[in-house]
């Protein structure tokens, strides 16, 4: 090829071309771009400042320290908070290794096959499932067979809902993971699973353990499963085979009670639900920020 069809560019002249400001059409859409950005994004915000100053303003006026420690019978949500704890701990007990092992399975081990992808495919299925299917089929495959309401149905229902987000989580974790390593670790003389276990997912615990808390925020503000599984309670429940109260089902049965005070009792429960879906999602934030930066 000619010389004459690519001309050398002298340096000064590039460095010229490149701190040439632009021209004023162009700063001007620049800013334009910005500006309506910024304005949709205030306007997103509008709805979710505007929930959050309505349940503060509310809320906040009718707390006493007493209605952690009390059931709802006392004026209090202590028993909707222990029931949430208990049903979304065992629901993680239940979803949170079966996701992390079908994960690694699909990322380190799984051919292409159809098997494999009929396991992705159910898993991303899942995760569009209306959380009230899911209520619906833990009722017929627990609260049938057992006759009766209980913590231990909800408890299924909601690990129904956090398995596919821990799985899909858990494989795009591992794929992060440079493939180098996994050479390194192999001309080092270590085995498949050694390699995987070793090396691949101790470097993806942070964006593991980032999947596994969006999957329990999500778990523990769901309404419709418990209330074909868990139902209600309001005083204390002592058996996993028993209906038990949680805060999101509170916040259902007690949102259009004439009694000014249980009236009340929901805003103030909604601002603890509210925070502690929001300490989750910090926290998986800021896991995630550490997996980014690493």
């Amino acid at each position: 090829m000619s010389s004459d069809s690519h001309p050398e560019i002298n340096s000064d002249s590039l460095a010229s071309i490149l701190h040439e400001p632009l021209s004023p059409q162009r700063v001007f859409f620049s800013y334009l771009m910005n500006a309506i950005a910024f304005g949709l994004t205030g306007l997103a915000l509008i709805p979710l400042l505007s929930i959050l100053w309505e349940i503060m303003s509310k809320g906040i006026s009718g707390f006493h320290p007493s209605m952690l420690f009390n059931p709802v019978l006392d004026n209090g949500f202590g028993n909707a908070i222990i029931g949430t704890v208990i049903m979304v701990s065992l629901a993680s007990l239940m979803s949170i290794p079966v996701g992390v092992m079908t994960g690694i399975f699909l990322s380190e081990f799984a051919q292409v096959n159809y098997l494999t992808n009929s396991v992705r495919f159910i898993t991303n299925i899942l995760t569009g499932v209306p959380s009230i299917v899911v209520g619906i089929f833990a009722y017929g495959v627990i609260v049938f067979v057992t006759k009766k309401f209980s913590a231990l149905a909800g408890s299924f229902a909601l690990a129904v809902i956090m398995l596919p987000v821990i799985v899909l989580t858990t494989e795009e974790a591992l794929k992060l993971i440079p493939t180098q390593q996994r050479l390194a670790s192999a001309a080092l003389g270590g085995t498949r699973l050694q390699t995987t276990f070793k090396v691949v997912v101790s470097a993806a615990i942070p964006g593991i353990t980032t999947g596994v808390l969006l999957a329990v925020a999500r778990a523990a503000g769901e309404t419709a499963p418990l209330l074909f599984t868990a139902l209600f309670s309001f005083d204390w429940s002592t058996d996993l085979l028993n209906p038990a109260a949680s805060l999101p089902v509170l916040i259902f049965n007690l949102y259009n009670d004439p009694d000014p005070q249980k009236n009340q009792l929901v805003w103030t429960t909604s601002i603890i639900l509210l925070s502690l879906v929001l300490f989750i999602n910090l926290l998986s934030r800021f896991l995630f920020g550490r997996t980014r930066g690493k």
